[in-house]
């Protein structure tokens, strides 16, 4: 049988997506044959790694940009080769003049945006490609996504200068109230990076993962097989509250669920959608002295 590479980049994904040490990560996926998806089940088993993180890391520069108008938002990533470019004031106002055409004319993906028409009669891509020529630097509008409400409020919020933006839909009646708590929520995601809404937003293949890693690490450890399901029934109510937006401790106040909290702003309103972009999630970037390093100390 011929095993798989185990390469200094696996071992650095690994260390990224569980927190373990680097032999810990090297072992494991040498155990699983280089699967980094049963590497980091293989870990957790141990108790080696951390919660299971969101699958990619920010390796890309640009900006994100999130912007509500009345009962509709937008949030939308565009980016650049470098941060200096990011910082440009016709990259940033191009940027801007993208959101406000995308809830204006709502196109159904990047491609129908590009096709769009933009200032001076030419399309989007045609002023993308004018202001690549012009900055001397590659970008691309890399995605978007619209959350609107028949009745209730648009949450937007940006951080770190265009690092994340985040979108967040309640709804309700719309008023001040409401409106300050939506905000408020989608300041909230952006700090607390939850992984959907609600425990029935959440894949069941993710469920049912999580439910089999708990289920493994309580039967390793030796407890009795008749309490084993209601440890794991613990966890996973854990693992709801620390996941799922509206399960969550609010952040501005941590003796309130998010839930609560946005009851509390107006009765019966509710959290029903949300939208949470990282700048460069899921590019990976070069870090080529980062991997000499592992390599070496991998073959030493």
């Amino acid at each position: 049988m011929i095993m798989a590479k185990i390469t200094a980049a696996d071992v650095k994904k690994l260390r990224e997506s569980t927190g373990a040490g680097m032999m810990d990560c090297k072992k494991a996926l040498g155990e699983v044959d280089g699967d980094l998806d049963a590497a980091v089940d293989y870990l957790r088993k141990k108790g080696l790694g951390a919660a299971l993180k969101k699958a990619g890391r920010v390796a890309a520069e640009g900006m994100v940009l999130a912007k509500s108008s009345g009962r509709i938002g937008v949030v939308i990533e565009v980016n650049s080769e470098t941060d200096f470019v990011s910082k440009n004031e016709q990259f940033t106002g191009f940027v801007a003049q993208l959101a406000d055409l995308i809830l204006d004319q709502r196109p159904a993906d990047v491609s129908a945006l590009k096709a769009l028409a933009f200032d001076g009669g030419q399309s989007v891509e045609q002023a993308l490609s004018q202001l690549i020529a012009t900055i001397g630097e590659n970008m691309s509008i890399r995605r978007f996504e619209v959350a609107e409400v028949a009745d209730g409020s648009i949450g937007a919020y940006v951080h770190g200068g265009g690092k994340i933006g985040v979108l967040v839909a309640v709804n309700g009646a719309a008023d001040g109230a409401l409106n300050t708590m939506a905000r408020s929520v989608a300041m909230h995601v952006a700090a607390a990076d939850p992984l959907c809404v609600s425990r029935h937003a959440m894949a069941a293949d993710a469920v049912a993962r999580e439910r089999t890693v708990l289920s493994e690490r309580a039967a390793a450890s030796g407890k009795p097989e008749k309490i084993i399901d209601k440890i794991v029934e613990g966890q996973m109510r854990k693992f709801y509250a620390e996941s799922c937006l509206i399960e969550q401790a609010f952040v501005m106040d941590t003796d309130l669920t998010v839930a609560e909290a946005v009851n509390g702003a107006q009765a019966g309103a509710q959290v029903i959608a949300m939208a949470r972009y990282q700048l460069g999630e899921g590019i990976e970037k070069k870090t080529e002295d980062f991997a000499a390093e592992v390599a070496a100390q991998l073959n030493g």
